[in-house]
């Protein structure tokens, strides 16, 4: 029997009908959720009048018992505080552990996946299941931490290896080593597992935790779980996770199977789909009370100012837009979007280069294929100024040219206009590209004092540039080394006014053409937009290591500059 109202299931206070009734009684004590986690409550609250289950809360309030009286904190800004779950955390715990088979008398649920915004604890609340498991449930267990790499399997692993040292401090119970952690009376085990891992198979799990699985694109981790787990009557596998950037992979596929569940299209009861997501992007601008939709802990571990300078990052920069959707809000993104907007790109600067006769220029070139389009270009500054200036040079071999008609570059014109060399034969001639370097200097007496190229196999133009005294090095091609200067020039084209390129139409061509890649950590890197893969960006990636070198020299070029 169980009463919504007063939020009780045979008599005992239930944290799960607490929770749904604060996700659906409008107050000011509201619970703010999204409606795929309000149809997971309402699948369940449908599932306490079926017959084939029954609800006992005995386990699941074991656990919730033993985390809030044993655990303690370990981290900042909560370390050496008891373990004070959230009710969200509660329902989940709840729900999971609840629901038996009429039947068997065996639990229910086997998997949860749960997603939820980045920085709201999930991984701490999964350490604590973890130590839970261990230290009060069946004897015997095999425990696992696992990850797609093995830092983020070491996360929650040391999570639990540091609320082990505070609860067992004189290691009566418990043992650590580097193969994993151990309870020296019931001979359960904790360690770790990921893609480095040898030996996956042959395991006995009897729980796992799968964190961070957007960054897998196969299921082989997965794969080896549930392998391990199968001659287990109430194993448990746990997928925590954020929204990620991998197209089709794993947790793609997890979550187009667990939202089929969700909806009924397809019938799996051993699943457990608990999803804090949005209903929309555009709630997110319109209604601050809605990001709790993917930040349940919002106002109590995650900080509302964060997310505020979150979104405020969001609106100047197309990199943080898609981190910051994807991973504070679970809105999934393209790990290849568009980088700028066409009002970014175009601005009406011009300048003559012979107002930089007798200057230093910092240079770079993207030399691609010998078969494809090459970029060279050089960076100016002038004394007491913030713009920069990029003077620039195109080269395509002739073969190309009768390739590329769907570019919808008129190459010839732009030859014409000398903006572009075009080179005989298949490939282009290196020694061109070294010979534009050196006409500066003849022509204009500019010095390029420092060049950055993007191929070690480059030999023979490294050997030609280094002949007429050009001091070269390489550029990694890298989220590393392309992040922040790609940012800066997003930044500074945005301004319109501080970067000029002399309206160059193979220059606009080329980023226009360039998506920004994102990797877990926010950083990017240029990339062609998936709808143009046939088109080039090299005057754009030419741009962005300008800004590498500029990065790298600026003190010793601003002297140049200013002297």
């Amino acid at each position: 029997m169980y009463d919504i109202e007063n939020c009780t299931i045979n008599g005992k206070h239930s944290y799960f009908l607490e929770y749904y009734n604060k996700a659906v009684n409008k107050t000011e004590y509201s619970v703010i959720i999204g409606q795929e986690l309000l149809q997971c409550l309402k699948n369940c609250i449908c599932d306490l009048e079926n017959n084939r289950y029954f609800y006992d809360m005995k386990k699941a309030h074991k656990r919730i018992d033993f985390i809030q009286k044993f655990v303690k904190h370990t981290k900042s800004p909560f370390h050496n505080k008891p373990f004070l779950l959230e009710l969200w955390e509660k329902a989940v715990i709840e729900v999971f552990y609840s629901f038996y088979f009429a039947d068997t008398k065996i639990r229910r649920f086997k998997k949860l996946i749960l997603l939820v915004g980045r920085k709201n604890g999930k991984s701490t609340f999964c350490a604590a299941i973890c130590f839970a498991e261990f230290m009060i449930g069946n004897a015997g267990s095999d425990i696992v931490c696992s990850s797609n790499d093995d830092a983020q399997a070491n996360l929650i692993f040391s999570e639990i290896a540091n609320m082990r040292a505070k609860f067992d401090t004189k290691q009566k119970y418990t043992h650590k080593n580097l193969k994993g952690i151990f309870h020296l009376k019931n001979d359960s085990t904790i360690t770790k597992l990921s893609e480095k891992t040898q030996n996956k198979e042959g395991r006995n799990i009897e729980l796992a935790i799968l964190d961070e699985s957007h960054e897998m694109k196969s299921n082989i981790i997965a794969k080896s779980i549930e392998q391990s787990q199968s001659s287990k009557e109430e194993p448990i596998f746990i997928n925590i996770t954020t929204e990620g950037f991998v197209e089709n992979g794993y947790l793609d596929n997890e979550l187009k199977y667990a939202r089929e569940v969700l909806r009924g299209e397809r019938e799996d009861e051993e699943l457990l789909s608990w999803l804090y997501t949005m209903d929309s992007e555009q709630e997110i601008y319109q209604n601050e009370r809605s990001w709790k939709k993917a930040n349940p802990s919002l106002g109590t571990i995650k900080k509302v100012e964060y997310l505020k300078k979150e979104l405020r990052k969001a609106q100047a920069s197309k990199a943080d837009r898609i981190f910051t959707l994807s991973k504070d809000f679970n809105i999934k993104q393209n790990s290849v979007e568009t980088w700028l907007l066409e009002k970014d790109i175009k601005n009406n600067l011009t300048f003559d280069i012979e107002e930089f006769q007798n200057c230093f220029a910092l240079a770079a070139t993207d030399l691609s294929e010998t078969t494809d389009l090459t970029s060279a270009r050089i960076l100016l500054m002038k004394k007491g100024q913030k713009q920069k200036y990029f003077f620039q040079h195109y080269f395509i071999p002739q073969s190309k040219i009768e390739q590329s008609k769907q570019d919808g570059i008129d190459y010839f014109e732009m030859a014409k206009q000398n903006l572009l060399t075009i080179c005989p034969s298949n490939e282009v001639d290196y020694s061109m590209v070294v010979q534009w370097y050196v006409s500066l200097y003849q022509k204009y007496n500019i010095r390029v004092w420092k060049e950055g190229h993007d191929r070690w196999n480059a030999k023979s133009f490294v050997n030609e540039m280094e002949y007429y005294g050009f001091d070269t090095e390489k550029v990694a091609q890298d989220y590393q080394t392309l992040s922040t200067p790609m940012k800066l020039l997003e930044a500074d084209l945005k301004t319109g006014n501080i970067v000029n390129y002399n309206q160059n139409p193979l220059d606009i061509y080329c980023l226009k053409n360039t998506a920004c890649s994102v990797d877990k950590f926010a950083r990017i890197m240029p990339k062609k937009t998936l709808d143009n893969a046939n088109k080039r960006i090299d005057g754009a990636v030419t741009m962005i290591m300008c800004y590498v070198m500029l990065d790298r020299y600026k003190k010793e070029f601003m002297d140049f500059v200013n002297r």
